[in-house]
């Protein structure tokens, strides 16, 4: 049986570099991205603690302090855009220079030292794009998204492709701490009434929280910390409900440089997490959801995901990214687009169905087969894992990236060794052997192609009935040998058949 074509991954929608300049209530950022792309990757990324919202709730106006410090990291930005030959800078403002009295004043000073338009956004409008953030960066979501600021935070209701109406809350860490005149108890008391009128969170019960936001990352970090968490990789983290609770009312009680692995914060952030974890905890307590997971696609992500077209935001990130690095690092980019086939074959001849997630991810793995070639052969294994765990995949939560880390080191490795514990413990039972029997697999294409193209569509590998068969045409009868056999074997012993080369022609 032959599978249906792959559809073509369209990597690239524009070549030069786009900028975002993101003027938030507590920090002015730039993030430059390689180009317009349904799985944009970061070239340069710097923020500014600036405060810019210090004193807004209580004043009425933008810190001078900060207001100073803002103009300086624009005049920066301006100039790396220019060193980096940007195509097109799109500037963002948001809660502080949306309230203050002086935000006017200020916006005609921002927009002198950035030389490029600023758009105040919307309470409404900032909700929408962190909620497009959230639909670019995790699959088919389904919960609430919080985008916790300096000056505000944004709820928005998400399921797959459908946005609700958002809302714009003033429970911003820093406008919190300003208005319970840094007083985390009475913290508590100003969000928990402006929460218990949301409307939003009375859909959240049994969904998921999706927390976008510097605070609530620097809170999942601590998290990892407490845990020894195997994985280094932020979005995606998920928490459940209980533990995220846990966490948010301790940081509340404590003086946080008391806390296990406190130094992975940075110090500028740490005097806000006490008001990060209150609102958290508010959240959990009306809403009720299932989980907590961290999105690190939010407001600039969701902007880039929306001036792609319809065909672009429909690609898979996943397979947008991995494709990309099949390209610029594999010896032979067609060798794992052919893999990616060869594998669909096999896997429609398994008793075993596949599910959709689980295609992605092995059509993943096998984009993702070959980018470690020029690494010392020793170092292969080592090198895939560190390429896996440390790449800027979006679209994929931690288990499919234990997967994806799982499938190349039994590859590499083999398919008997022990495999760090602490990723099989992310896997379920199903997906660790789906990515043991992926790694076979691997393992047997390999030898049989030298990781060239052009050779696998003249193969195939089936199970038929108790046997694993790999079909080779007459003129490759010569590469059967030992090793060949050998691999084919331990594929088979894996999943309960007897090996099987046949010669056709």
């Amino acid at each position: 049986m032959q599978p249906p074509p792959r559809p073509p991954i369209l990597a690239t929608v524009s070549e030069r570099p786009v900028a975002i300049v993101d003027i938030g209530s507590n920090s002015v950022r730039l993030v430059v991205y390689e180009h317009l792309s349904r799985s944009p990757r970061t070239i340069f990324n710097e923020k500014s603690m600036c405060g810019l919202g210090n004193g807004v709730i209580t004043t009425g106006k933008l810190s001078k302090s900060g207001v100073e410090k803002a103009l300086m990291a624009l005049r920066r930005f301006r100039v790396l855009c220019g060193i980096m030959e940007v195509g097109e800078i799109h500037v963002l403002a948001t809660a502080a220079a949306r309230d203050a009295s002086n935000g006017a004043e200020f916006l005609a000073a921002a927009t002198e030292a950035i030389a490029a338009p600023i758009t105040l956004l919307s309470g409404s409008r900032e909700a929408e794009l962190s909620a497009q953030g959230v639909l670019s960066g995790i699959s088919k979501p389904d919960g609430i998204v919080g985008d916790l600021g300096g000056g505000s935070l944004e709820l928005v209701d998400v399921k797959h492709h459908d946005i609700g109406r958002g809302a714009t809350l003033p429970l911003g860490g820093l406008a919190l701490m300003d208005a319970s005149n840094q007083n985390p108890r009475e913290a508590v008391k100003i969000a928990r009434a402006h929460l218990a009128k949301c409307k939003i969170l009375d859909h959240l019960e049994g969904r998921t929280f999706y927390a976008v936001g510097g605070t609530w990352r620097a809170l999942a970090k601590l998290h990892m910390g407490q845990h020894n968490y195997p994985l280094n990789i932020m979005h995606g983290y998920t928490i459940s409900a209980r533990d995220a609770s846990d966490l948010a009312s301790l940081v509340e009680k404590v003086n946080t440089d008391t806390l296990v692995s406190i130094e992975s914060v940075n110090a500028a952030r740490r005097p806000l997490l006490a008001y990060g974890a209150v609102v958290l905890d508010e959240i959990i307590r009306k809403g009720n959801p299932k989980k907590v997971m961290i999105s690190t696609t939010g407001v600039r992500e969701g902007l880039i995901y929306e001036k792609l077209d319809g065909k672009s935001r429909h690609l898979d990130p996943l397979l947008v990214a991995a494709e990309e690095f099949n390209t610029l690092l594999s010896r032979s980019p067609r060798h794992a687009e052919e893999l990616c086939d060869w594998t669909d074959v096999f896997a429609q001849s398994m008793p075993m169905d596949e599910n959709d997630t689980e295609q992605r991810l092995r059509q993943a793995a096998c984009l993702l087969s070959d980018v470690n070639w020029r690494a010392h052969p020793d170092y292969r294994g080592e090198e895939s894992l560190n390429l896996v765990v440390n790449g800027s995949f979006i679209g994929i939560d931690h288990p499919g990236r234990a997967f994806l880390i799982l499938t190349a080191s039994y590859r590499y490795l083999g398919l008997e060794e022990d495999v760090n514990p602490h990723l099989r413990g992310l896997v379920s039972s199903r997906l660790l052997d789906k990515a043991r029997t992926l790694a076979g697999v691997m393992r047997v294409a390999t030898v049989i192609t030298g990781s060239m193209g052009g050779i696998l569509p003249r193969t195939s590998l089936t199970c038929v009935k108790s046997k694993v068969v790999l079909s080779l045409p007459g003129d490759l009868v010569d590469l059967v040998s030992e090793r060949l056999q050998n691999r084919l074997k331990q594929l088979s012993r894996l999943i309960g058949r007897e090996p099987q080369i046949e010669i056709k022609g």
